[in-house]
């Protein structure tokens, strides 16, 4: 079960109206992540070089990189995420970096304008990507498998792509990407071990993203998360998964 695009922008804005997408106090250690996101992006980035974030969420990732590069744009469909990026951005006092409301279906920007374009958890058309990229520049996607956080997808019995084959995104989108005449498609994978310290750690997880949907409006949720914390209890923490697999494509 994916979220479509009004589900997604509300969940959104509810989500950066109070912490944009800043897990920064949650208490988690991880087993088996083979790379950073972002910092991926940063070795494809020159100082010569315009970036656009796509899903950019309150920009606190951008931010993080703004010396990277020249210019950099963040793009999100939620009003709330933006706000909240624009928030984050006045109190860094950062010059080169802007935040805008846009979807990813619509990309408003001139053809072949960004060197680089990176997408992390968020939806993306290969189309829209091609569109506004360089030749030869360089498109960076991070995405959440199907199998991601699979034990609590099944003490729930639903949840983000629960049921669907695991690989299924990641071969769609690498297809959609050739499709827009990206000439070389790369993907990798990982299949992380995730050790919540606290409780209320894994109810921040829960609440803060679109893992199991409408969390805590059904009536047994609470009966369900405390027997998952109670089961899934280890030495390290409360157990789940993190499943990620990273494309970088190259127009």
């Amino acid at each position: 079960m994916m979220m479509n695009e009004v589900e997604y922008e509300k969940f959104y804005d509810q989500v950066g109206k109070v912490n944009g997408w800043n897990f920064s106090n949650v208490r988690v250690q991880s087993e088996g992540v083979k790379w950073n996101f972002y910092e991926e992006v940063t070795k494809r980035c020159t100082h010569s070089d315009i970036l656009l974030d796509v899903g950019t969420g309150g920009g606190e990732n951008v931010l993080n990189i703004a010396s990277s590069c020249l210019f950099l744009v963040g793009v999100d469909l939620s009003h709330g995420m933006i706000k909240k990026a624009q928030s984050n951005l006045e109190e860094s006092e950062i010059q080169n970096v802007r935040f805008t409301h846009m979807s990813s279906d619509c990309l408003q920007f001139p053809n072949g304008f960004f060197d680089v374009v990176s997408c992390n958890h968020a939806p993306f058309v290969a189309t829209e990507i091609a569109k506004v990229l360089k030749n030869g520049g360089i498109f960076l996607t991070q995405q959440v498998s199907e199998a991601d956080k699979l034990n609590i997808k099944e003490a729930f019995g639903r949840g983000q792509s629960f049921g669907e084959e695991d690989g299924t995104l990641r071969e769609a989108y690498m297809q959609e990407l050739k499709e827009a005449g990206f000439s070389e498609v790369k993907s990798f994978e990982y299949d992380a071990i995730d050790y919540y310290e606290r409780q209320e750690d894994i109810l921040f997880l829960l609440t803060h993203a679109p893992i199991i949907p409408n969390f805590g409006q059904e009536e047994r949720d609470s009966e369900i998360v405390q027997h998952f914390i109670e089961t899934n209890q280890t030495a390290k923490g409360i157990r789940t998964n993190s499943k990620r697999f990273l494309i970088i494509a190259k127009k």
